[in-house]
Protein backbone atom coordinates (compact mmCIF):
# COMPACT_ATOMS: atom_id res chain seq x y z
CA UNK A 1 0.00 0.00 0.00
CA UNK A 2 2.83 2.21 0.99
CA UNK A 3 4.79 1.71 -3.09
CA UNK A 4 1.33 2.78 -4.52
CA UNK A 5 0.97 5.17 -2.87
CA UNK A 6 4.78 6.48 -3.40
CA UNK A 7 4.26 5.37 -7.03
CA UNK A 8 1.15 7.57 -7.66
CA UNK A 9 2.70 10.94 -5.63
CA UNK A 10 5.91 10.47 -7.80
CA UNK A 11 4.54 9.31 -10.73
CA UNK A 12 2.48 12.42 -11.05
CA UNK A 13 5.24 15.13 -9.83
CA UNK A 14 7.71 14.13 -12.08
CA UNK A 15 5.95 12.46 -15.32
CA UNK A 16 2.97 14.73 -16.10
CA UNK A 17 4.85 17.52 -19.00
CA UNK A 18 3.66 20.87 -18.18
CA UNK A 19 5.04 22.81 -21.09
CA UNK A 20 4.96 26.77 -20.45
CA UNK A 21 5.08 29.33 -23.59
CA UNK A 22 8.54 28.39 -25.67
CA UNK A 23 11.06 30.34 -25.15
CA UNK A 24 12.22 30.33 -28.54
CA UNK A 25 12.45 33.29 -30.41
CA UNK A 26 11.07 31.65 -33.46
CA UNK A 27 7.77 31.54 -31.93
CA UNK A 28 7.51 34.76 -31.62
CA UNK A 29 7.99 35.72 -35.67
CA UNK A 30 4.99 37.23 -36.54
CA UNK A 31 5.44 39.38 -33.89
CA UNK A 32 8.29 40.87 -34.41
CA UNK A 33 7.42 41.35 -38.17
CA UNK A 34 4.83 43.03 -37.00
CA UNK A 35 6.39 45.92 -34.99
CA UNK A 36 9.39 46.10 -37.89
CA UNK A 37 6.73 46.76 -40.18
CA UNK A 38 4.83 49.16 -38.90
CA UNK A 39 6.70 50.29 -35.73
CA UNK A 40 10.75 50.54 -36.80
CA UNK A 41 10.39 53.95 -38.15
CA UNK A 42 7.75 55.54 -35.85
CA UNK A 43 8.48 54.73 -31.87
CA UNK A 44 12.20 54.20 -31.53
CA UNK A 45 11.78 52.75 -27.82
CA UNK A 46 9.93 50.19 -29.57
CA UNK A 47 12.81 49.43 -31.99
CA UNK A 48 15.12 49.75 -29.46
CA UNK A 49 13.09 46.97 -26.85
CA UNK A 50 12.36 44.30 -29.49
CA UNK A 51 16.18 44.48 -30.21
CA UNK A 52 17.11 43.72 -26.71
CA UNK A 53 13.76 41.14 -26.58
CA UNK A 54 15.00 39.34 -29.75
CA UNK A 55 18.79 39.39 -28.06
CA UNK A 56 17.32 37.50 -25.10
CA UNK A 57 18.66 40.46 -22.90
CA UNK A 58 15.51 40.57 -20.34
CA UNK A 59 17.00 42.50 -17.68
CA UNK A 60 17.21 45.17 -20.64
CA UNK A 61 13.63 44.74 -21.82
CA UNK A 62 12.69 45.03 -18.31
CA UNK A 63 14.32 48.54 -17.81
CA UNK A 64 13.24 49.96 -21.20
CA UNK A 65 10.01 49.45 -20.34
CA UNK A 66 9.71 50.71 -17.28
CA UNK A 67 10.08 54.04 -19.27
CA UNK A 68 6.84 53.56 -21.22
CA UNK A 69 4.01 56.30 -20.63
CA UNK A 70 0.15 55.98 -22.55
CA UNK A 71 0.60 60.01 -23.13
CA UNK A 72 3.57 59.26 -25.92
CA UNK A 73 2.48 55.63 -26.88
CA UNK A 74 -0.97 54.36 -29.20
CA UNK A 75 -3.10 51.78 -27.46
CA UNK A 76 -1.57 49.46 -29.56
CA UNK A 77 1.79 50.14 -28.87
CA UNK A 78 1.48 50.08 -25.40
CA UNK A 79 -0.14 46.51 -25.56
CA UNK A 80 3.12 45.49 -27.38
CA UNK A 81 5.33 47.02 -24.85
CA UNK A 82 3.79 45.03 -22.25
CA UNK A 83 3.55 41.92 -23.87
CA UNK A 84 7.21 42.04 -23.90
CA UNK A 85 7.73 43.24 -20.02
CA UNK A 86 5.28 40.47 -19.21
CA UNK A 87 7.39 38.12 -20.89
CA UNK A 88 10.57 38.95 -19.60
CA UNK A 89 9.38 38.55 -16.03
CA UNK A 90 7.78 35.03 -17.33
CA UNK A 91 11.06 34.11 -18.14
CA UNK A 92 13.13 35.06 -14.93
CA UNK A 93 10.23 33.06 -12.92
CA UNK A 94 8.46 36.32 -11.52
CA UNK A 95 5.16 34.97 -12.17
CA UNK A 96 2.91 37.30 -10.12
CA UNK A 97 4.86 40.33 -12.09
CA UNK A 98 4.11 38.36 -14.95
CA UNK A 99 0.48 38.26 -14.42
CA UNK A 100 -0.40 41.53 -13.37
CA UNK A 101 1.36 42.95 -16.52
CA UNK A 102 -0.24 40.23 -19.08
CA UNK A 103 -3.74 41.52 -17.57
CA UNK A 104 -3.25 45.34 -18.77
CA UNK A 105 -3.13 44.28 -22.59
CA UNK A 106 -6.80 44.58 -23.63
CA UNK A 107 -8.60 41.84 -25.34
CA UNK A 108 -8.29 43.33 -29.26
CA UNK A 109 -4.69 43.54 -28.89
CA UNK A 110 -3.71 41.59 -32.41
CA UNK A 111 -1.60 38.87 -30.46
CA UNK A 112 -4.07 38.27 -27.43
CA UNK A 113 -3.82 34.77 -28.23
CA UNK A 114 -0.43 34.78 -27.08
CA UNK A 115 -1.30 36.82 -24.10
CA UNK A 116 -3.54 34.07 -23.16
CA UNK A 117 -1.05 31.53 -23.53
CA UNK A 118 1.29 33.00 -21.89
CA UNK A 119 -1.36 32.98 -18.44
CA UNK A 120 -2.18 29.69 -18.78
CA UNK A 121 1.88 28.68 -18.90
CA UNK A 122 2.08 30.18 -15.80
CA UNK A 123 -0.81 29.06 -14.06
CA UNK A 124 0.39 25.96 -14.77
CA UNK A 125 4.05 26.41 -13.37
CA UNK A 126 1.81 27.76 -10.45
CA UNK A 127 -0.13 24.20 -10.28
CA UNK A 128 -3.43 26.76 -11.06
CA UNK A 129 -4.72 23.88 -13.14
CA UNK A 130 -8.56 25.56 -12.86
CA UNK A 131 -7.39 28.99 -14.12
CA UNK A 132 -5.02 27.47 -16.76
CA UNK A 133 -8.00 25.55 -18.23
CA UNK A 134 -10.23 29.16 -18.76
CA UNK A 135 -7.37 30.45 -20.36
CA UNK A 136 -6.84 27.65 -22.66
CA UNK A 137 -10.49 27.30 -23.69
CA UNK A 138 -10.63 30.91 -24.27
CA UNK A 139 -7.88 30.43 -26.83
CA UNK A 140 -9.62 26.93 -28.33
CA UNK A 141 -12.75 29.50 -28.39
CA UNK A 142 -11.44 32.35 -29.78
CA UNK A 143 -9.61 30.02 -32.51
CA UNK A 144 -5.70 29.10 -32.89
CA UNK A 145 -4.39 31.18 -36.67
CA UNK A 146 -0.90 31.59 -38.00
CA UNK A 147 0.03 34.90 -36.28
CA UNK A 148 -0.29 33.33 -32.52
CA UNK A 149 2.62 30.85 -33.61
CA UNK A 150 1.12 28.47 -31.03
CA UNK A 151 1.93 25.04 -32.40
CA UNK A 152 -1.07 22.65 -31.91
CA UNK A 153 0.67 19.80 -30.45
CA UNK A 154 1.95 21.66 -27.07
CA UNK A 155 -1.72 23.46 -26.93
CA UNK A 156 -3.72 19.69 -26.85
CA UNK A 157 -0.81 18.86 -24.19
CA UNK A 158 -1.74 21.31 -22.01
CA UNK A 159 -5.54 21.13 -22.60
CA UNK A 160 -4.68 17.22 -21.30
CA UNK A 161 -2.52 18.34 -18.68
CA UNK A 162 -4.99 20.34 -16.92
CA UNK A 163 -7.89 18.05 -17.44
CA UNK A 164 -5.61 15.39 -16.16
CA UNK A 165 -5.26 17.25 -12.68
CA UNK A 166 -8.43 17.96 -12.41
CA UNK A 167 -9.31 14.23 -12.76
CA UNK A 168 -11.78 14.97 -15.80
CA UNK A 169 -10.24 11.53 -17.19
CA UNK A 170 -12.51 11.33 -20.64
CA UNK A 171 -11.37 14.78 -21.55
CA UNK A 172 -7.72 14.09 -20.71
CA UNK A 173 -8.05 10.92 -22.71
CA UNK A 174 -9.45 13.06 -26.04
CA UNK A 175 -6.56 15.64 -25.85
CA UNK A 176 -3.60 13.71 -24.79
CA UNK A 177 -4.47 10.34 -27.29
CA UNK A 178 -4.49 13.49 -30.06
CA UNK A 179 -1.15 14.73 -28.63
CA UNK A 180 0.02 11.36 -29.04
CA UNK A 181 -0.99 10.69 -32.91
CA UNK A 182 0.38 14.22 -33.68
CA UNK A 183 3.58 13.51 -32.35
CA UNK A 184 3.31 9.93 -33.89
CA UNK A 185 2.95 11.88 -37.16
CA UNK A 186 5.83 14.20 -36.28
CA UNK A 187 7.91 11.55 -35.00
CA UNK A 188 9.35 13.68 -32.58
CA UNK A 189 11.12 11.52 -29.88
CA UNK A 190 10.69 14.08 -26.91
CA UNK A 191 7.18 14.84 -27.83
CA UNK A 192 6.39 11.25 -27.95
CA UNK A 193 8.28 10.60 -24.97
CA UNK A 194 5.97 12.78 -23.21
CA UNK A 195 3.29 11.77 -24.35
CA UNK A 196 3.43 8.45 -23.38
CA UNK A 197 3.96 9.58 -19.99
CA UNK A 198 1.29 11.90 -19.38
CA UNK A 199 -0.95 8.51 -20.99
CA UNK A 200 0.65 6.57 -18.69
CA UNK A 201 -0.12 8.83 -15.65
CA UNK A 202 -4.16 8.82 -17.00
CA UNK A 203 -4.08 5.01 -16.93
CA UNK A 204 -2.65 5.28 -13.56
CA UNK A 205 -4.56 7.68 -11.68
CA UNK A 206 -7.67 5.29 -13.27
CA UNK A 207 -6.03 2.06 -11.38
CA UNK A 208 -5.22 0.92 -14.82
CA UNK A 209 -1.43 -0.57 -13.17
CA UNK A 210 -1.07 -2.68 -16.51
CA UNK A 211 -1.64 0.04 -19.22
CA UNK A 212 0.09 2.46 -17.44
CA UNK A 213 3.20 0.55 -16.90
CA UNK A 214 3.74 -0.36 -20.31
CA UNK A 215 3.61 3.29 -21.85
CA UNK A 216 6.07 3.82 -18.76
CA UNK A 217 8.36 1.61 -21.14
CA UNK A 218 7.85 2.87 -24.12
CA UNK A 219 8.32 6.19 -23.22
CA UNK A 220 11.22 5.06 -21.61
CA UNK A 221 12.64 3.47 -24.33
CA UNK A 222 11.84 6.21 -26.81
CA UNK A 223 13.62 9.00 -24.52
CA UNK A 224 16.91 6.74 -25.19
CA UNK A 225 16.34 8.27 -28.90
CA UNK A 226 16.57 11.81 -27.59
CA UNK A 227 19.31 14.23 -26.65
CA UNK A 228 16.99 16.00 -23.87
CA UNK A 229 18.67 14.37 -20.55
CA UNK A 230 15.84 15.98 -18.73
CA UNK A 231 13.39 14.16 -20.66
CA UNK A 232 15.65 10.96 -20.35
CA UNK A 233 16.12 11.47 -15.96
CA UNK A 234 12.16 11.44 -16.19
CA UNK A 235 11.41 8.04 -17.53
CA UNK A 236 14.73 6.26 -15.95
CA UNK A 237 13.06 7.87 -12.72
CA UNK A 238 9.43 6.20 -13.22
CA UNK A 239 10.39 3.11 -14.34
CA UNK A 240 12.48 3.16 -11.02
CA UNK A 241 9.39 3.83 -8.80
CA UNK A 242 7.75 0.65 -11.23
CA UNK A 243 10.16 -1.45 -10.29
CA UNK A 244 10.31 -0.55 -6.73
CA UNK A 245 6.46 -1.42 -6.75
CA UNK A 246 7.00 -4.39 -8.47
CA UNK A 247 9.22 -5.35 -5.84
CA UNK A 248 12.24 -6.08 -7.95
CA UNK A 249 14.70 -3.56 -6.33
CA UNK A 250 17.90 -4.44 -7.99
CA UNK A 251 16.43 -2.89 -10.89
CA UNK A 252 15.07 -0.22 -9.36
CA UNK A 253 18.48 0.88 -7.93
CA UNK A 254 19.86 0.42 -11.75
CA UNK A 255 17.29 2.83 -12.95
CA UNK A 256 18.16 5.10 -9.94
CA UNK A 257 21.50 4.99 -10.95
CA UNK A 258 20.45 5.92 -14.61
CA UNK A 259 18.62 8.53 -13.28
CA UNK A 260 20.51 10.40 -10.82
CA UNK A 261 23.49 10.39 -13.94
CA UNK A 262 21.05 12.28 -16.52
CA UNK A 263 20.23 14.50 -13.24
CA UNK A 264 24.16 14.95 -13.16
CA UNK A 265 23.99 15.87 -16.68
CA UNK A 266 21.46 18.35 -16.57
CA UNK A 267 22.87 19.89 -13.28
CA UNK A 268 26.47 20.37 -15.41
CA UNK A 269 24.92 21.21 -18.87
CA UNK A 270 23.25 23.99 -17.30
CA UNK A 271 26.30 24.77 -15.68
CA UNK A 272 28.07 24.53 -18.80
CA UNK A 273 25.66 27.02 -20.18
CA UNK A 274 25.70 29.58 -17.36
CA UNK A 275 29.55 29.24 -17.51
CA UNK A 276 29.27 30.08 -21.51
CA UNK A 277 26.37 32.29 -21.07
CA UNK A 278 28.95 34.14 -18.19
CA UNK A 279 32.20 34.04 -20.38
CA UNK A 280 29.99 35.40 -23.79
CA UNK A 281 29.34 38.21 -21.23
CA UNK A 282 32.41 39.23 -20.27
CA UNK A 283 34.15 38.56 -24.02
CA UNK A 284 31.58 41.14 -25.21
CA UNK A 285 32.61 43.48 -22.38
CA UNK A 286 36.22 43.08 -23.26
CA UNK A 287 35.57 43.73 -26.78
CA UNK A 288 33.63 47.07 -25.89
CA UNK A 289 36.28 48.09 -23.64
CA UNK A 290 38.32 47.45 -26.55
CA UNK A 291 36.25 49.29 -28.59
CA UNK A 292 36.23 52.25 -26.37
CA UNK A 293 40.08 52.24 -26.05
CA UNK A 294 40.15 52.71 -29.98
CA UNK A 295 37.42 55.36 -29.93
CA UNK A 296 39.34 57.43 -27.31
CA UNK A 297 42.64 56.83 -29.26
CA UNK A 298 40.63 58.26 -32.37
CA UNK A 299 39.92 61.12 -30.40
CA UNK A 300 43.38 61.71 -29.27
CA UNK A 301 44.69 62.06 -32.47
CA UNK A 302 41.84 63.67 -33.68
CA UNK A 303 42.70 66.20 -31.73
CA UNK A 304 46.25 66.22 -32.13
CA UNK A 305 45.43 66.44 -35.37
CA UNK A 306 43.02 69.30 -35.27
CA UNK A 307 44.98 71.57 -32.45
CA UNK A 308 46.95 73.31 -34.93
CA UNK A 309 43.35 73.83 -36.60
CA UNK A 310 41.71 74.63 -33.41
CA UNK A 311 44.37 76.89 -32.01
CA UNK A 312 43.91 78.89 -35.29
CA UNK A 313 40.09 79.26 -34.91
CA UNK A 314 40.70 80.32 -31.54
CA UNK A 315 42.55 83.29 -32.59
CA UNK A 316 41.06 84.33 -35.30
CA UNK A 317 38.11 84.16 -32.84
CA UNK A 318 39.75 86.36 -29.81
CA UNK A 319 40.71 88.49 -33.16
CA UNK A 320 37.28 88.88 -34.09
CA UNK A 321 35.79 89.19 -30.74
CA UNK A 322 38.34 92.44 -30.38
CA UNK A 323 37.15 93.91 -33.08
CA UNK A 324 33.70 93.22 -32.42
CA UNK A 325 33.68 95.02 -28.64
CA UNK A 326 35.96 97.84 -30.49
CA UNK A 327 33.10 98.57 -32.83
CA UNK A 328 30.87 97.61 -29.77
CA UNK A 329 32.40 100.20 -27.30
CA UNK A 330 32.90 103.27 -30.75
CA UNK A 331 28.78 102.30 -31.05
CA UNK A 332 28.07 102.78 -27.10
CA UNK A 333 30.20 105.63 -27.08
CA UNK A 334 28.24 107.17 -29.88
CA UNK A 335 24.95 106.51 -28.30
CA UNK A 336 25.94 107.91 -25.17
CA UNK A 337 26.64 111.24 -26.61
CA UNK A 338 23.65 111.16 -28.07
CA UNK A 339 21.70 110.95 -24.99
CA UNK A 340 23.77 113.29 -23.44
CA UNK A 341 22.67 115.63 -26.02
CA UNK A 342 19.17 114.59 -25.40
CA UNK A 343 19.22 114.84 -22.16
CA UNK A 344 20.83 118.38 -22.17
CA UNK A 345 18.13 119.30 -24.58
CA UNK A 346 15.47 117.87 -21.75
CA UNK A 347 17.25 120.07 -19.15
CA UNK A 348 17.18 123.24 -21.41
CA UNK A 349 13.59 122.54 -22.13
CA UNK A 350 13.03 121.84 -18.17
CA UNK A 351 14.55 124.81 -17.29
CA UNK A 352 12.83 127.65 -20.30
CA UNK A 353 9.69 125.60 -18.56
CA UNK A 354 10.44 126.41 -15.36
CA UNK A 355 11.09 130.01 -15.84
CA UNK A 356 8.06 130.64 -18.43
CA UNK A 357 5.29 129.36 -16.29
CA UNK A 358 7.14 130.62 -12.95
CA UNK A 359 7.35 134.00 -15.04
CA UNK A 360 3.53 133.48 -15.85
CA UNK A 361 2.51 132.67 -12.37
CA UNK A 362 4.37 135.09 -10.59
CA UNK A 363 2.17 137.48 -13.10
CA UNK A 364 -0.42 136.00 -12.32
CA UNK A 365 -0.23 136.30 -8.37
CA UNK A 366 1.12 139.93 -9.02
CA UNK A 367 -1.86 140.88 -10.97
CA UNK A 368 -3.97 139.65 -8.14
CA UNK A 369 -2.43 140.75 -5.53
CA UNK A 370 -2.33 144.65 -6.97
CA UNK A 371 -6.01 144.12 -7.92
CA UNK A 372 -6.82 142.99 -4.59
CA UNK A 373 -5.15 145.98 -3.53
CA UNK A 374 -7.43 148.17 -5.29
CA UNK A 375 -10.34 146.27 -4.54
CA UNK A 376 -9.74 146.67 -0.95
CA UNK A 377 -9.61 150.83 -1.58
CA UNK A 378 -11.97 151.08 -3.21
CA UNK A 379 -14.10 149.22 -0.14
CA UNK A 380 -12.88 151.39 2.68
CA UNK A 381 -13.72 154.40 -0.11
CA UNK A 382 -16.90 153.28 -0.38
CA UNK A 383 -16.77 153.29 -4.23
CA UNK A 384 -18.51 150.40 -5.02
CA UNK A 385 -19.31 150.78 -8.40
CA UNK A 386 -15.94 149.87 -9.52
CA UNK A 387 -16.48 146.64 -7.42
CA UNK A 388 -17.89 144.00 -10.49
CA UNK A 389 -15.56 145.28 -12.42
CA UNK A 390 -12.59 144.30 -10.25
CA UNK A 391 -14.13 141.06 -9.45
CA UNK A 392 -14.17 139.98 -12.75
CA UNK A 393 -10.87 141.18 -13.50
CA UNK A 394 -9.60 138.86 -10.66
CA UNK A 395 -11.73 135.90 -11.71
CA UNK A 396 -10.16 136.48 -15.07
CA UNK A 397 -7.02 136.21 -13.74
CA UNK A 398 -8.02 133.11 -11.20
CA UNK A 399 -8.93 131.02 -14.27
CA UNK A 400 -6.15 131.40 -16.84
CA UNK A 401 -3.47 130.81 -13.84
CA UNK A 402 -6.07 127.85 -12.89
CA UNK A 403 -5.78 126.35 -16.62
CA UNK A 404 -1.73 127.03 -16.53
CA UNK A 405 -1.73 124.61 -13.72
CA UNK A 406 -3.96 122.26 -14.87
CA UNK A 407 -2.18 122.21 -18.43
CA UNK A 408 0.74 121.54 -16.14
CA UNK A 409 -0.41 118.94 -14.56
CA UNK A 410 -1.38 116.90 -17.41
CA UNK A 411 1.50 117.63 -19.21
CA UNK A 412 3.84 115.96 -15.85
CA UNK A 413 0.84 112.88 -16.01
CA UNK A 414 1.82 112.44 -19.84
CA UNK A 415 5.51 112.72 -19.34
CA UNK A 416 5.12 109.75 -16.88
CA UNK A 417 2.88 107.22 -18.85
CA UNK A 418 0.36 107.39 -15.92
CA UNK A 419 -2.41 108.87 -18.55
CA UNK A 420 -5.39 105.59 -19.04
CA UNK A 421 -6.51 106.30 -22.47
CA UNK A 422 -9.87 104.20 -23.19
CA UNK A 423 -10.92 105.26 -26.90
CA UNK A 424 -14.42 105.27 -27.84
CA UNK A 425 -16.89 106.07 -30.35
CA UNK A 426 -17.98 109.96 -29.25
CA UNK A 427 -21.12 112.40 -30.38
CA UNK A 428 -19.23 115.86 -30.74
CA UNK A 429 -21.35 117.90 -30.80
CA UNK A 430 -23.19 117.28 -27.17
CA UNK A 431 -19.94 117.66 -25.90
CA UNK A 432 -19.02 120.96 -27.49
CA UNK A 433 -22.09 121.83 -26.02
CA UNK A 434 -21.54 120.82 -22.39
CA UNK A 435 -17.98 122.43 -22.63
CA UNK A 436 -20.00 125.89 -24.58
CA UNK A 437 -22.00 126.13 -20.85
CA UNK A 438 -19.01 125.89 -18.55
CA UNK A 439 -17.02 128.83 -21.02
CA UNK A 440 -20.20 130.56 -21.25
CA UNK A 441 -18.97 133.59 -18.57
CA UNK A 442 -16.14 133.67 -20.53
CA UNK A 443 -17.24 134.61 -23.76
CA UNK A 444 -20.10 136.85 -21.97
CA UNK A 445 -17.20 138.69 -20.89
CA UNK A 446 -15.43 139.87 -23.69
CA UNK A 447 -18.55 140.22 -25.58
CA UNK A 448 -17.07 136.92 -28.21
CA UNK A 449 -20.02 135.27 -30.21
CA UNK A 450 -20.05 131.57 -29.81
CA UNK A 451 -20.91 129.45 -32.48
CA UNK A 452 -21.48 125.37 -33.11
CA UNK A 453 -21.15 124.15 -36.53
CA UNK A 454 -21.21 120.35 -36.31
CA UNK A 455 -23.71 118.44 -37.52
CA UNK A 456 -25.64 116.14 -35.32
CA UNK A 457 -24.78 113.47 -34.63
CA UNK A 458 -21.32 113.35 -35.41
CA UNK A 459 -19.25 110.15 -34.13
CA UNK A 460 -15.38 110.21 -33.81
CA UNK A 461 -12.87 107.94 -32.45
CA UNK A 462 -11.09 109.36 -29.04
CA UNK A 463 -10.61 109.48 -25.79
CA UNK A 464 -13.40 111.31 -23.68
CA UNK A 465 -10.96 113.16 -21.23
CA UNK A 466 -8.16 113.96 -22.91
CA UNK A 467 -10.36 115.74 -26.05
CA UNK A 468 -12.00 117.63 -23.54
CA UNK A 469 -8.90 118.74 -22.45
CA UNK A 470 -7.66 119.63 -25.76
CA UNK A 471 -10.77 121.08 -26.56
CA UNK A 472 -10.76 123.47 -23.04
CA UNK A 473 -6.85 124.23 -24.00
CA UNK A 474 -7.81 125.68 -27.84
CA UNK A 475 -10.70 127.37 -26.82
CA UNK A 476 -8.87 129.13 -23.64
CA UNK A 477 -6.27 130.27 -26.50
CA UNK A 478 -8.99 131.50 -28.83
CA UNK A 479 -10.59 133.70 -26.19
CA UNK A 480 -7.08 135.12 -25.20
CA UNK A 481 -5.99 136.04 -28.77
CA UNK A 482 -9.48 137.40 -29.86
CA UNK A 483 -10.50 140.87 -29.41
CA UNK A 484 -13.53 142.11 -27.91
CA UNK A 485 -16.22 141.81 -29.82
CA UNK A 486 -14.75 138.72 -31.60
CA UNK A 487 -16.22 135.40 -32.91
CA UNK A 488 -14.92 131.58 -32.59
CA UNK A 489 -16.84 128.59 -34.96
CA UNK A 490 -16.39 125.08 -33.45
CA UNK A 491 -17.47 123.18 -36.67
CA UNK A 492 -16.42 119.69 -38.44
CA UNK A 493 -15.32 118.92 -41.97
CA UNK A 494 -15.28 115.91 -43.37
CA UNK A 495 -12.32 114.39 -45.00
CA UNK A 496 -13.39 112.04 -48.08
CA UNK A 497 -9.93 111.06 -48.28
CA UNK A 498 -8.63 109.73 -45.16
CA UNK A 499 -11.73 108.62 -44.02
CA UNK A 500 -11.93 110.98 -41.48
CA UNK A 501 -13.64 113.78 -39.61
CA UNK A 502 -11.42 117.20 -38.77
CA UNK A 503 -12.67 119.24 -36.03
CA UNK A 504 -12.14 122.85 -36.64
CA UNK A 505 -11.49 125.74 -33.98
CA UNK A 506 -11.86 129.42 -35.89
CA UNK A 507 -11.40 132.42 -34.35
CA UNK A 508 -10.82 135.85 -35.70
CA UNK A 509 -8.57 137.23 -33.82
CA UNK A 510 -4.80 138.35 -33.88
CA UNK A 511 -3.43 135.72 -35.21
CA UNK A 512 0.15 134.35 -35.94
CA UNK A 513 3.15 134.68 -38.33
CA UNK A 514 4.41 131.72 -40.21
CA UNK A 515 7.84 130.96 -38.31
CA UNK A 516 5.45 130.94 -35.02
CA UNK A 517 3.37 128.23 -36.29
CA UNK A 518 6.07 126.20 -37.69
CA UNK A 519 7.83 126.10 -34.21
CA UNK A 520 4.50 125.21 -32.83
CA UNK A 521 4.12 122.48 -35.19
CA UNK A 522 7.48 121.19 -34.61
CA UNK A 523 8.38 117.95 -33.13
CA UNK A 524 10.59 119.86 -30.71
CA UNK A 525 10.11 119.70 -27.61
CA UNK A 526 10.72 123.49 -26.91
CA UNK A 527 8.15 125.81 -25.95
CA UNK A 528 7.24 129.34 -27.31
CA UNK A 529 6.34 132.92 -25.82
CA UNK A 530 3.02 134.79 -27.33
CA UNK A 531 2.49 138.12 -26.51
CA UNK A 532 -1.23 139.42 -26.99
CA UNK A 533 -1.96 142.71 -25.19
CA UNK A 534 -0.34 142.37 -21.70
CA UNK A 535 -1.19 138.64 -21.73
CA UNK A 536 1.83 135.81 -21.78
CA UNK A 537 1.67 132.47 -22.91
CA UNK A 538 3.65 129.56 -22.36
CA UNK A 539 2.81 127.58 -25.10
CA UNK A 540 2.69 124.63 -22.72
CA UNK A 541 -1.45 124.57 -23.91
CA UNK A 542 -0.86 123.79 -27.59
CA UNK A 543 2.34 120.94 -26.98
CA UNK A 544 -0.11 119.01 -24.63
CA UNK A 545 -2.93 119.44 -27.37
CA UNK A 546 -0.34 118.22 -29.86
CA UNK A 547 0.38 115.08 -27.39
CA UNK A 548 -2.99 113.63 -26.45
CA UNK A 549 -3.97 114.37 -30.43
CA UNK A 550 -1.11 111.83 -31.01
CA UNK A 551 -2.72 109.21 -28.29
CA UNK A 552 -5.85 109.52 -30.09
CA UNK A 553 -4.30 108.52 -33.36
CA UNK A 554 -5.65 111.58 -35.08
CA UNK A 555 -3.26 114.62 -36.61
CA UNK A 556 -3.06 118.30 -36.18
CA UNK A 557 -2.46 121.41 -37.59
CA UNK A 558 -2.73 125.45 -37.90
CA UNK A 559 -3.79 127.73 -40.16
CA UNK A 560 -3.05 131.34 -39.50
CA UNK A 561 -2.15 134.80 -40.75
CA UNK A 562 -1.52 137.94 -38.90
CA UNK A 563 -4.98 140.07 -38.09
CA UNK A 564 -6.67 137.84 -39.28
CA UNK A 565 -7.45 135.20 -37.14
CA UNK A 566 -5.97 131.50 -36.40
CA UNK A 567 -7.95 127.64 -37.50
CA UNK A 568 -7.04 124.80 -35.44
CA UNK A 569 -7.65 121.54 -37.12
CA UNK A 570 -7.51 118.34 -35.80
CA UNK A 571 -8.52 114.89 -37.79
CA UNK A 572 -10.20 112.24 -35.90
CA UNK A 573 -11.14 108.46 -37.14
CA UNK A 574 -14.35 108.33 -37.64
CA UNK A 575 -16.75 106.02 -35.55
Amino acid sequence: MYFKKALTFILILFSISILPQKKNIKYHSHFFEKIQNDYYDKNELLKKTSDFFLQQKWDSVIVATSKVTDTENSKSELSFFNYMRAHSFMLKNLYSEAQTVFKKIPSDFLFYNKVLYALSSISLEKSQFKEALVYLKNIEDRGITSIDDIEDISFLNDLGVCYLHLKNYDKANEYLSTYLKLAEKKENNKELANAYSNIANLYYEQYKDSIAIAYFMKAYEISKKTSDNEIKRLTSTNMAVVEENRKNFSKALAYRKESEKWRKLVYDQEKIYNTAKLEKKILEERKENEIDILKLENKVKSFQRNGFIASSILFLLLAVTVIYFLIRKNKTTKIITSQKEQLSLLNKTKDKLFSIVSHDLRSSVNLMQRSNYKLIRNIENENYNSLSTIANKNALIATTTYNLLENLLNWATLQTNNTYFNIESLELSSILKQIEFNYRPLFEDKNINFIIEVEQPTFIKADLDSLKIIIRNLLDNAIKFSSENGTIICKSETNNENDLINFCIVDNGIGMTEEMVKQLLSPSPLLNKKKNQQEIGTGLGIQLCKTLTTKNNAFFNIESEINKGTKIIIGFSKA
